[in-house]
């Protein structure tokens, strides 16, 4: 009977354990929402990037593809005239 009330005793505690865990997971996962929604921009700050010098001096892909074109065409224009 002496092992039947500390099996008992042993599941009580880690049932008490478990659950204070699962609490404070609970409470601080609330705190870190409350701080995320009242300082939503501070975070956005954070993992925005800001553009670089080079991404801004490389023209872009479809840019030169557009000059290109143009170009042909002055040219085919030119060409007829």
């Amino acid at each position: 009977m002496g092992d039947d009330g500390s099996m008992d005793y042993s599941v009580h505690e880690a049932w008490n354990e478990a659950t204070n865990v699962y609490l404070v997971v609970i409470l601080v996962s609330f705190v870190l929402f409350v701080y995320a929604k009242r300082n939503k921009r501070k975070i956005m700050r954070i993992f925005s990037v800001p553009p670089t010098a080079e991404t801004l001096s490389e023209p872009s892909f479809y840019d030169t593809i557009s000059k290109i074109r143009l170009r042909q065409q002055l040219e085919m224009y030119s060409i007829c005239k």
